[in-house]
C-alpha cells in the first residue's frame, strides 16, 4: 500500500508540474535598442520562438511577413532572412544598416504553430524598438496589426526598475483586462525562479486595456497579450482555436555611476 500511495503522489505532482505549463514567446532580438553615433550602424536581430526564461527553444518556420515601419513607412525584410539556430532549434537572423535619425519598429508575423499541449494554433505578432541618433518620435505609433502593444511608456532608455506602462489593442479597439504574460530573455542562463510559479508572471490591464509593469533587472522583457481568434483553423480533420498574441519586446538598463 505504501509503495501505491507513492506512485500517485509522483502521478499528482507530474501532473501538478505539467499545469504550469511554460509560455511561448515569439521573439525579435536586436542587437542593440539604442544607436548612437559611435556605435555601430548595423544592427543583428534574430527571430525565434521560444520559452525564454527556461532557454527551451521551438522551431520557427521562415515567418508570413518581416518588416521595419519608420515615419509610417514600411519596408519589407522577409527576403534579407537567412536561416541560423536559437536555443538549438530552426531561427532567422538579418542585418539592417540604420542611416537616419528616427524610430524603427520591427515586426514579426509567423506562421501559425500548432502546439499539442495547448490544442490549439498560435500566431504572436512580435514587436521590437530602436532607436537612432537621438531622435526618438514616433515610438508610441500604432501600425495597425491584427492585435498588439501599443506602449505608453517610451519602449527604450528605461532603468531597470522603471515602470513600464502600454495598451492592449485588437482589431484596432482597446482589450479591457487583457491577460498579459511577462517574461525574461534568460539569454546568459544565471536567472533563477525559487518556484515555477515565477518563470511565467502573469499581469492583467485595466479597464481600458493599460498594463503596467516594472522590471526588477536590466535586460530584455517580453510581453505577450493573449487573445483567442473568432476563426479556427483544421488539424487532423477537427477545428481548431488561434491563440493571437501581440508580443513586445522591450530592454531596461543597469543603472550606472561614475
Amino acid at each position: 500500500m505504501k509503495y501505491f500511495k507513492m506512485f500517485y503522489a509522483v502521478i499528482f505532482m507530474l501532473c501538478f508540474s505539467s499545469s504550469l505549463s511554460l509560455a511561448h514567446f515569439g521573439m525579435v532580438i536586436p542587437s542593440d535598442n539604442m544607436i548612437m553615433q559611435d556605435d555601430s550602424k548595423k544592427v543583428e536581430l534574430l527571430l525565434s520562438f521560444s520559452h525564454p526564461f527556461e532557454m527551451v527553444g521551438m522551431p520557427l518556420v521562415k515567418p508570413l511577413d518581416f518588416f521595419v515601419v519608420k515615419d509610417e513607412k514600411k519596408q519589407d525584410l522577409k527576403t534579407t532572412l537567412q536561416e541560423t539556430k536559437v536555443m538549438d532549434h530552426k531561427a532567422w537572423k538579418t542585418n539592417y544598416k540604420i542611416k537616419r535619425p528616427g524610430v524603427y519598429t520591427f515586426v514579426m508575423e509567423p506562421k501559425p504553430y500548432w502546439e499539442p499541449a495547448e490544442d490549439c494554433f498560435i500566431v504572436h505578432y512580435t514587436k521590437t524598438i530602436v532607436a537612432a541618433f537621438g531622435d526618438d518620435e514616433g515610438w508610441d505609433s500604432e501600425l495597425g496589426l491584427k492585435t498588439e502593444i501599443v506602449p505608453l511608456s517610451k519602449p527604450f532608455g528605461l532603468y531597470a526598475g522603471n515602470v513600464f506602462q502600454a495598451i492592449v489593442k485588437f482589431d484596432g479597439k482597446v482589450v479591457p483586462y487583457a491577460e498579459v504574460e511577462v517574461e525574461y530573455f534568460n539569454i546568459k542562463r544565471n536567472a533563477h525562479a525559487p518556484s515555477d510559479y515565477m518563470v511565467t508572471q502573469t499581469i492583467k490591464a485595466d479597464q481600458n486595456g493599460v498594463f503596467t509593469y516594472a522590471a526588477p533587472v536590466a535586460g530584455f522583457w517580453g510581453f505577450a497579450a493573449l487573445n483567442t481568434s473568432d476563426k479556427k483553423m483544421m488539424h487532423n480533420n477537427e477545428e481548431k482555436d488561434i491563440e493571437l498574441g501581440a508580443v513586445l519586446w522591450v530592454k531596461f538598463e543597469n543603472w550606472q555611476e561614475k
